[in-house]
């Protein structure tokens, strides 16, 4: 029997289609700014196993953004505290917490049976790195970055690398994003965002042309391109 906490659901995600996400398992990567948000609507949606990956543990600093920090939490694995908050949440879903970095050497392994990729991390090595394991895999990824007020997100099939056409000088890059800092309504923006696209990806497979969105909340700019 389903649960009564989808019935709000239903105007816009069938009960078929309910069902679909139960089955699904989605790997997130980082529960941090962005993967916070991310897992918190995935479970809310009902996406029945998500599998998280992050090695970090709380600090004060992320108590300016991260849903899941807490000054109760602080100094405890970022991991534990998702799978804590999605027992009170949903205890519907079934959470694997790895408490580990996403390296080349574990990710293949990390995203065996799921069905699809969220790319919340920090920094782009590691992000390259699980676009070529999602593309060795043949998964979809859902890529998500903020620096400040603003952000990008995309969906990344296998065979398009777009982190390469985004990122093409990694170092400049980092620089800026550390310059801008993050902001608490930026991360929950393109968190939300990501996880909609997650959920359209579950459900309504497609390729969406190398599209990436990319936002200025100051601005309140939202402008998509597309990368050749």
């Amino acid at each position: 029997m389903e649960p009564g906490q989808y019935l709000r659901n239903h105007e816009a995600i069938s009960r078929q289609e309910q069902q679909i996400l139960a089955d699904k398992r989605v790997l997130v990567a980082g529960c941090g700014g962005l993967g916070g948000y991310v897992i918190e609507n995935l479970g809310r949606v009902g996406v029945g196993h998500l599998r998280i990956v992050d090695g970090d543990f709380f600090e004060e600093s992320n108590l300016n953004r991260q849903l899941l920090s807490s000054h109760i939490n602080l100094g405890k694995p970022k991991v534990l505290a998702a799978k804590q908050r999605m027992q009170a949440v949903n205890p519907q879903v079934e959470v694997e917490g790895f408490q580990t970095r996403i390296t080349a050497e574990n990710a293949s392994e990390l995203m065996q049976g799921c069905d699809l990729v969220v790319d919340c991390l920090d920094n782009i090595s590691s992000r390259k790195i699980l676009q070529a394991a999602c593309e060795e895999a043949g998964l979809a990824l859902v890529h998500g970055a903020v620096a400040g007020w603003r952000g990008q997100v995309c969906v990344i099939l296998p065979g398009e690398k777009l982190l390469d056409k985004l990122y093409p000088n990694p170092m400049a890059e980092r620089g800026e994003e550390a310059r801008q800092g993050t902001l608490s309504f930026t991360a929950a923006t393109l968190g939300s965002i990501q996880a909609s696209l997650v959920i359209n990806q579950l459900l309504h497979p497609k390729d969406w042309g190398s599209r990436v969105l990319l936002i200025d909340l100051k601005e309140l700019l939202f402008h998509t391109i597309v990368l050749d």
